[in-house]
């Protein structure tokens, strides 16, 4: 029973500036593509959202021309050995 209270559930990592760097794209460039804030892009490049915006992740992946796996990442919890 301990180990139910005691689940981790892992995390998702935010890769976009990954991408935004490899395709040289500027922050106000991308911003102004996917009608976003400045600030709003700024948290997702640092990886700081708790939050996720299906619109915005939708916009991104248009402007970017890519897939939702490109941008995100589930991270698994390390288990107990």
């Amino acid at each position: 029973m301990d180990d139910f209270f005691n689940v981790q559930y892992g995390s998702i990592k935010i890769k976009l500036k990954d991408i935004v760097d490899a395709r040289g794209i500027s922050n106000r460039q991308l911003a102004f593509a996917a009608q976003m804030q400045r600030s709003q892009l700024k948290a997702y490049l640092d990886n700081n959202v708790t939050r996720f915006d299906a619109d915005v992740l939708a916009r991104l992946c248009t402007v970017l021309d890519c897939q939702i796996s490109d941008i995100l990442e589930f991270i698994p919890p390390e288990k107990n050995k």
